[in-house]
């Protein structure tokens, strides 16, 4: 599928039949080490850190299609996802363990590949807002995020993080040095509002990240081919 859809598409965005491996691209060769037990960290200055093994089980698996809307301006549409609203995971495990007297504003979101970004709490408490473990009814490959990953919407994809392994929970916004360049990393990155980046306009950005689409999802597709040829 090709084209802008206007009617059912964000400005900007344009569908694709594929939903490629993507992201930037000095993550293209990494790859999470841990994929057969499920576990988190929790941290930041309104919890104790902490390791939560197996953090989806007794909370409600809930499954959910909605659209996927990568920064550069592909859109993948009707992804079927399942997991847990990270609004439960949240009460249910972080909430009881918040130091007295704090409350929580901005969550950092860290992968096993290094991966960085954040998300002010009120975002990331959407109903929409998942941690998730399987896609399309099978559980998550590397490609996509395995073990565990966020699902968020609204958002443009590169909040929601893959192969998730740290959370960290904040009473103010911390010093977090950003994944990529400053002005590629903005605060929510709300795909309505098209806030791709800080500084920038939005439609600015599209004419910047459209002509690094197929090389850059050229080169994640050439790491996962290496990476399945290196352990055959």
């Amino acid at each position: 599928m090709t084209g802008d859809q206007m009617t059912s598409l964000p400005p900007g965005q344009r569908a694709r039949s594929d939903f490629p491996r993507f992201g930037l691209t000095p993550y293209a060769f990494r790859f999470p080490k841990i994929l057969d037990a499920l576990e988190l960290t929790v941290s930041g200055d309104a919890v104790d850190e902490a390791i939560i093994t197996e953090p989806l089980v007794g909370l409600s698996r809930m499954s959910q299609v909605c659209d996927f809307h990568c920064v550069t301006t592909w859109s993948h549409q009707n992804v079927h996802w399942e997991g847990v609203r990270f609004a439960e995971f949240y009460e249910r495990r972080i909430a009881p363990k918040l130091k007295v007297g704090l409350s929580v504003q901005t969550v950092v979101l860290r992968g096993q590949d290094g991966y960085r970004t954040s998300l002010p709490l009120a975002d990331l408490l959407a109903n929409d807002v998942l941690i998730v473990e399987r896609l399309d009814g099978v559980p998550l490959s590397i490609e996509h995020g395995a073990p565990l990953r966020i699902v968020a919407p609204a958002h443009y994809g590169y909040k929601s993080v893959k192969h998730l392994s740290r959370i960290e929970f904040w009473q103010k916004t911390p010093p977090l040095k950003p994944a990529a360049f400053a002005f590629m990393d903005h605060p929510r990155a709300r795909v309505a509002r098209e806030e791709r980046g800080r500084w920038l306009p939005g439609w600015l950005l599209r004419l910047a990240y459209r002509p690094l689409i197929r090389r850059t999802a050229e080169l994640f597709q050439k790491a996962m081919d290496q990476r399945d040829n290196s352990s055959k």
